[in-house]
């Protein structure tokens, strides 16, 4: 058996009654082996026999239900197809509650004011009454229109959504009412304003709903545009450009300075300092050389490089990443297994409760009106507007008070979650540290060199010339001194080991500790000399730099990514909260657990990968714990989806900020 899991984008679903006809009727496919449909980020995830069952019978079976299922056309991919069908979405819904507004606005001013007596008796003529019935039409069947619909398709499945119940409760009062223009004789009082604002005042929330979930796919685009659309490959002797469908395991890749790496693979050929924080979170490039891997997303620095394609398609580390986001966001939590349940006996109960209403009050009263419009009541007070338009608007406090202190939330779930949590977890970069590189000690060596100042100036200057962000580290320190720098002369860089230039008369050198023992034997007594201060220095998670001058030791500069002001203020509030705190970080072990001891946290998880760190999360919940995870970087993105609630740092990552459910 060839199990394959796939998530296909669905349109036209209107409530979570919908996702469940969906979920049924694919289910009964022979073949399928679990389907699971999101409402709310309109997603179907369904896991099949691929040896049974191929895409487009599903495809089919979903058209079969009454639903669509988003796919590309020429020249499109499937992501660009549904983004434009959610924004043909947010134009539609907004178009109609537009043309609601024109409409049932001035039919409930003047319905209301005749009510009130607020007109003279020329508001209790007939031809007010067809007045009111022309105002009233365009929104019942052309605002109201979905509800038509989305109720047939309900009831054609053998269910009731709240289509159903929009359908019923403003059909009852729009049709009474025009009975009553052709029958005067059984009364003047119309009900035209009941049924359009219904339907208005539901649309605004249909309006809203659409544009909400037009963003729910934003971080997963983001995500896919970290892939170049094509790659450099030589094939025959001879450099050709590709498209990344095209290319193969066994490729050799060509990657210039700058650009994207397009699949994961091996270096075969030259090296350079990779960017891979999209993947590790880490601020400083990796350096890297002939047999180091690297990965799909991750940027090139200045080196060119050649290397040899060994996961393509769906198999690179980004894919991976990408399929863990639309995994986490498309299950349902468990609160709404529940509502589904409800919802399933939510509308027969509600009109099996209005017709026994309308008839109690026609028997026991034996006149139609009273008792209709109590039956009308009963479905109207029973509509979703009362659902989905007063809960969030209860909850506008508490977002509001958020919103002052400098937290968004995203939904009123996450704002419920966030009081029942037992356990945060914390990425360490650019959450608890700063996130980038920072000058930290400055350790100069006398007499070649008699001061800090000195021996930062002389580090910056050569990096003038430098795009490592190392060397851009040194010089935004300099410059923050206001120290005054040379211009560099016969720069030199030596892949990721250090770079040489001529500052002013001296000649000077800034690189690894292992580049000068090996290759400047001349400065190595005093490397010696200073090795254990540079050992404990490395300990402490700094990466250590040595400046010479004419070939002498000038001193030692370190660099790190050092905690933030405010982060073991943090920790300990959360501590106070009663809660458990766990550092989860892709970092190494020395640098996670120095930053730990500084915060004040006791649990550290380091070299935790992206899949790793959403398997960490899960293995909190599965303990029974409800778990937040707090994070800024891309590689953070699949653990905040998959946590109770998903917080992310507002000076993170793009695609970090969509996941997260607080920002």
């Amino acid at each position: 058996m060839n199990s394959e899991t796939i998530s296909l984008p669905i349109s036209g679903m209107t409530c979570a009654n919908c996702a469940m006809n969906i979920e049924r009727v694919v289910g009964k496919l022979k073949g399928v082996q679990a389907v699971n449909v999101n409402f709310a980020s309109e997603q179907a995830s369904v896991t099949y026999d691929n040896g049974k069952l191929t895409l487009n019978d599903i495809a089919d079976q979903v058209t079969k239900a009454g639903f669509g299922v988003v796919t590309p056309q020429d020249g499109t991919d499937v992501e660009d197809a549904e983004q434009a069908a959610r924004d043909a979405e947010i134009r539609n819904q907004t178009r109609k509650f537009i043309i609601g507004v024109m409409f049932a606005l001035p039919l409930f001013v003047l319905s209301m004011a005749r009510d009130f007596s607020l007109l003279g008796d020329w508001s209790h003529q007939v031809w007010v009454n067809w007045l009111f019935f022309a105002l009233a039409t365009p929104v019942q069947f052309y605002t109201g229109w979905d509800y038509y619909v989305g109720g047939l398709k309900s009831l054609r499945n053998r269910s009731a959504n709240m289509d159903v119940l929009v359908a019923l409760g403003s059909s009852v009062a729009y049709f009474y009412s025009t009975f009553l223009l052709v029958a005067p004789s059984l009364g003047s009082h119309v009900y035209f304003e009941t049924s359009a604002v219904i339907i208005t005042l539901i649309k605004l929330g249909k309006m809203l709903e659409s544009r909400t979930k037009g963003k729910t796919g934003s971080a997963i685009r983001k995500l896919i545009g970290l892939r170049p659309k094509t790659a450099t490959v030589i094939r025959e002797g001879t450099e050709t450009e590709i498209s990344l469908t095209r290319m193969q395991v066994g490729d050799v890749v060509v990657v210039r300075p700058g650009e994207s790496i397009p699949v994961d693979g091996e270096i075969i050929q030259g090296s350079s300092a990779i960017d891979e924080s999209m993947l590790s979170g880490e601020p400083l490039p990796v350096d890297k050389k002939p047999g180091d891997p690297v990965v799909g997303g991750a940027i090139n620095g200045q080196g060119y490089i050649k290397f040899k394609a060994q996961k393509v398609g769906k198999d690179t580390a980004l894919a991976q990443i990408i399929r863990l986001v639309q995994a986490a966001q498309g299950s349902k939590a468990p609160i709404q297994a529940l509502a589904d349940r409800v919802a399933a006996i939510f509308v027969p109960v509600i009109i099996a409760s209005a017709g026994f209403v309308f008839l109690l009050w026609w028997l026991v009263g034996g006149d139609f009106v009273p008792a209709m419009i109590r039956m009308v009541a009963v479905l109207v007070i029973a509509c979703p507007c009362a659902l989905g338009l007063a809960t969030p608007t209860a909850i506008m406090a508490g977002t509001g008070k958020g919103a002052e202190n400098g937290i968004l939330f995203k939904n009123s779930e996450a704002l419920e979650t966030a009081s029942a949590l037992d356990i945060v977890l914390l990425d360490k970069t650019g959450t608890l540290t700063l996130g980038k590189p920072t000058v930290v000690d400055l350790l100069p060596v006398g007499p070649v060199c008699a001061n800090p100042d000195e021996l930062l100036a002389l580090g910056a200057s050569v990096e003038k010339g430098s795009e490592h962000p190392l060397g851009k580290a040194l010089v935004k320190a300099a410059e923050n001194r206001g120290l005054e720098l040379i211009e560099p002369l016969d720069f030199k860089s030596f892949g990721g080991h250090g770079v040489a230039a001529s500052v002013g008369k001296a000649y000077v050198r800034v690189g690894k500790p292992n580049w000068f023992k090996e290759s400047h034997p001349e400065i190595a007594t005093a490397l010696d000399e200073t090795s254990n201060t540079i050992l404990n220095l490395q300990a402490e998670g700094k990466t250590v730099m040595v400046v010479s001058k004419d070939d002498a030791m000038a001193g030692l500069i370190t660099v790190s990514d050092p905690i933030k002001p405010d982060s073991v203020e943090a920790v300990q509030e959360l501590r106070r909260m009663k809660l458990e705190v766990v550092m989860l970080t892709g970092d190494n072990i020395h640098t996670a657990k120095t930053i730990a001891r500084e915060a004040g946290i006791d649990h550290v998880q380091a070299e935790v990968r992206p899949e790793e760190k959403s398997a960490a999360v899960e293995k909190v919940q599965q303990k029974g714990n409800k778990a937040g995870m707090v994070g800024d970087g891309i590689n953070d993105a699949p653990a905040l989806a998959q946590a109770d609630v998903g917080m992310a740092i507002g000076s993170g990552t793009d695609v970090a900020i969509e996941t997260a459910g607080v920002i």
